[in-house]
């Protein structure tokens, strides 16, 4: 299962990589509630309440859970908005794993391109009461975990403490990262949160998604050229994470996203690095459209981040492009506002995306 303290985009994505369970501040966590028939996954044939198999038994009395029976369970935890992307790309189904997502933000965002901000922020101590929630209910074994967008040091504090608690029950949990902290220089969260990011976060995270500003954030070096990319992949990876994805470098006007993949310490990354062509328009959720494709296609191929990143460009450029053709048809100038992005009406491109956009090989 996954669980997910991210952005709305991140939810609706893993539409096509997963079934997702919400959490929300108001969530009942009740035992004795009756609980949604989620998507039967391929690998078993009984129900996902059945009583036979390995079951966790529930704190007292409701329902049981089968852990064999689904072999992937992600959490996401962040901002969760009310624009369209924002509330659905982490709510979705294609892959057979189980989402439960956990939203800090219960409203508009401004690093969702909207002017005013309404709505109410989870804070630290809200959601480590969501997280005893689940354990109390037995719902607290995940396969995986991603973070988009979190505003308050609290909150991330108190994501560390997640991640300490959920590694403790399984110690092979993966932790994806998407440092949201500004882009083209501007910070979008208060400054003092890059150094908790780059000292305690970046450390425990399995895979890092930074866009350019952030890796120089996190970094504390420049990045003007591939190869000051690739060395900011090494630092990073001294840090931690095996895997790690730039997934937006502009070098003299071109747009590059280099990847680096870490499989043995000691030994050198295997470093890519893929050439994206501009779209003359502005999107809002991008970022999380991209983290949340790269965790879904690292987990298909765990060896093969390459092959992650060429699906996940190439599912992300088909959706930018039909977005701006609808956009474009319906008499409106793409260049005025940011776009909300057409993700129900591509899922074919993300479920089956043509690779078109290849990885190439750094010697």
């Amino acid at each position: 299962m996954v669980v997910a303290l991210t952005t709305p985009a991140k939810t609706l994505l893993l539409s096509l990589f997963a079934s997702t369970t919400m959490l929300t501040s108001s969530s009942n966590f009740s035992a004795n509630a009756s609980p949604t028939k989620l998507i039967q996954p391929p690998t078993r044939v009984h129900d996902f309440w059945s009583s036979t198999g390995n079951e966790v038994a529930p704190a007292s009395g409701g329902f049981r859970f089968n852990l064999e029976t689904w072999a992937q369970r992600y959490l996401f935890t962040a901002s969760l908005g009310v624009d369209f992307l924002g509330t659905r790309v982490p709510n979705s189904s294609v892959m057979c794993v189980v989402v439960c997502q956990i939203q800090e933000i219960h409203g508009y965002r401004a690093a969702q391109g909207y002017p005013t901000f309404k709505g109410q922020v989870l804070n630290g101590d809200q959601l480590w009461d969501l997280i005893e929630g689940l354990e109390a209910n037995n719902l607290s074994y995940y396969t995986h975990l991603l973070t988009g967008y979190i505003g308050s040091v609290s909150f991330l504090n108190t994501v560390l403490k997640v991640i300490e608690k959920l590694r403790a029950i399984n110690p092979g949990l993966t932790y994806v990262c998407d440092p949201v902290l500004g882009d083209e220089g501007k910070l979008y969260v208060p400054q003092e949160m890059v150094s908790v990011y780059r000292e305690k976060v970046v450390p425990v995270a399995s895979m890092l998604t930074p866009n350019q500003f952030e890796a120089e954030l996190l970094t504390g070096s420049r990045i003007l050229s591939e190869q000051d990319g690739r060395e900011a992949c090494n630092i990073l990876h001294a840090s931690g994470p095996s895997k790690v994805v730039i997934t937006s470098i502009n070098i003299d006007g071109n747009l590059l996203l280099i990847g680096s993949h870490r499989k043995d310490k000691g030994q050198p990354p295997a470093q890519f690095r893929i050439s994206i062509p501009k779209i003359p328009a502005y999107f809002t959720g991008t970022g999380d459209l991209m983290t949340a494709l790269l965790l879904g296609w690292s987990n298909k191929y765990p060896n093969n981040l390459g092959k992650a990143a060429e699906l996940s460009v190439s599912s992300l450029q088909a959706l930018l492009v039909r977005t701006v053709n609808d956009y474009t048809k319906a008499g409106h100038d793409c260049r005025s506002s940011s776009l909300e992005i057409r993700l129900i009406q591509s899922q074919d491109v993300i479920r089956k995306p043509e690779i078109k956009y290849k990885a190439e090989i750094y010697n």
